[in-house]
C-alpha cells in the first residue's frame, strides 16, 4: 500500500502492485510468440523483465535508493544489448552520419534505454498519466511494426497496450484504485526502450512503406517519446540548477504544474498531456515526410525551447497570482477577525 505524504496526489492508502500483472501478461505473451520469434529473441527479454520485476517489487515494498535501481536497470539493459537483431548499424544519413562503430552503438543504445526507462518512471506521478502516454506510444509502435511486417514486435506492443488499457480502468477508478508502482513503470519503460531501439535498427527496405524519410527516424523516435523525455530533461535541469541531486523528489513535473497551479483533475491533466503527445507525433510525422533532418532538427529544438520557456513563465506567473490571491484572502480574513473582535468589545462595553 502506498502511504500518502506531502508530495502525494492521493489522500488514502492505495495498492501499488498493479505492475505485477504487466510482467505475467508479457511472459504469457512471449510464450505464445515463440511461433513468430524466428531469431529466438525471447531469451533476451525474460532475464531483463525478471530483474526489473524483482527490483521494482522491492522498491514498492521497501524504498530503494535511485542508484540501486539504476544498477538493476543497467543489468537488464545489458541482456538486451547482446541481441544482435537490435543492433543499429547506421543512422542512414541523419546529420550526415552513416555507419556507426559497434562500441559506439553499445554506449549510445545503453544510455538511451536507461534514459527512456527512467523518463517513463518519472512521469508516473498522477492517476492515468503513465498509462495514457504509454498507450499513445504503443499504438504508434504497433502501427510501425505492422507496416514493416515485424509481427513479433507488433504483438508484443499490442499485449502491453492491452495491459495498460485494463489497468487504466482501475487507475482512474475512485473505489477500486490501484497504482502500477515502480514495478509497472520500469517494465513498461523497458519494453518501450526495446521497441525504440528496434525501430531505429530497421533497414532501409523496411522504411519504404513508412510515411517519413529514412534519415528522420531518430527525430521520429524523439517525437514519439517527447512527453517523458521533455519532462525528465526539464526536471533534471531545475534540480541541478538548484544544486540538488537530479534524482531528488519534488513537485516540478509538468503534471504537477497542471494540477497545482491550474487546478485540473488528474484525469483532465493526463488527457491533456496524452493528447499533446499524440498531436506532436502527428505533426512531426507530417513534417518528416518531406523536410530534411537539419531543418526538422531546428524545428524540434525551437519547439522544445519554446515549450520550456512557456512552462517556466506559466509556473512563475501562476505562482505569483496564487501568492497574491492567498495574501488577499489572508488580509480579508484578518480584517474580518479584527472587525468581529471590535464588535465584541463594543458589545461588552
Amino acid at each position: 500500500m502506498d502511504e500518502p505524504n506531502n508530495r502525494s496526489s492521493h489522500q488514502k492508502k492505495t495498492p501499488t502492485l498493479g505492475g505485477v500483472s504487466f510482467f505475467y501478461t508479457l511472459i504469457f505473451t512471449l510464450f505464445f510468440l515463440k511461433y513468430w520469434d524466428q531469431e529466438y529473441e525471447t531469451i533476451y527479454f525474460i532475464p531483463g523483465l525478471t530483474i526489473l520485476l524483482i527490483i521494482g517489487l522491492k522498491d514498492d515494498l521497501l524504498v530503494l535508493s535511485p542508484y540501486t535501481k539504476l544498477a538493476a536497470q543497467l543489468c537488464a539493459v545489458g541482456f538486451l544489448l547482446m541481441n544482435n537483431n537490435l543492433v543499429v548499424h547506421s543512422l542512414n544519413g541523419f546529420l550526415g552520419i552513416g555507419e556507426i562503430p559497434l562500441y559506439l552503438y553499445y554506449l549510445i543504445a545503453g544510455f538511451f534505454m536507461l534514459t527512456i526507462i527512467n523518463a517513463y518512471n518519472l512521469i508516473d506521478g498522477i492517476d492515468g498519466l503513465a498509462a495514457i502516454v504509454g498507450i499513445v506510444i504503443l499504438v504508434l509502435y504497433t502501427t510501425i511494426f505492422y507496416v514493416t511486417k515485424h509481427y513479433f514486435y507488433m504483438i508484443l506492443s499490442l499485449s502491453l497496450n492491452g495491459s495498460l488499457m485494463a489497468f487504466l480502468a482501475f487507475n482512474l477508478s475512485s473505489t477500486r484504485k490501484i497504482f502500477m508502482g515502480d514495478t509497472g513503470s520500469l517494465i513498461v519503460g523497458f519494453i518501450i526502450s526495446i521497441l525504440t531501439i528496434k525501430f531505429l535498427s530497421l533497414t532501409p527496405e523496411n522504411y519504404e512503406d513508412l510515411p517519413f524519410l529514412l534519415e528522420n527516424a531518430p527525430l521520429i523516435a524523439i517525437s514519439i517519446l517527447i512527453v517523458p523525455l521533455f519532462d525528465t530533461a526539464r526536471v533534471f535541469t531545475i534540480r541541478i540548477a538548484n544544486k540538488k541531486s537530479p534524482f531528488s523528489p519534488d513537485r516540478n513535473h509538468i503534471h504537477h504544474i497542471l494540477i497545482d497551479y491550474l487546478s485540473l483533475s488528474h484525469r483532465n491533466a493526463s488527457l491533456i498531456i496524452g493528447g499533446f503527445n499524440l498531436l506532436f507525433i502527428v505533426l512531426f510525422v507530417g513534417l518528416a515526410s518531406t523536410s530534411k533532418n537539419h531543418y526538422l532538427l531546428v524545428v524540434l529544438i525551437c519547439f522544445i525551447i519554446g515549450l520550456a520557456y512557456l512552462f517556466f513563465r506559466l509556473d512563475y506567473s501562476i505562482t505569483n497570482i496564487k501568492r497574491r490571491v492567498s495574501f488577499r484572502k489572508k488580509m480579508k480574513n484578518f480584517t474580518g477577525e479584527v472587525k468581529h473582535g471590535s464588535e465584541k468589545i463594543k458589545r461588552k462595553k
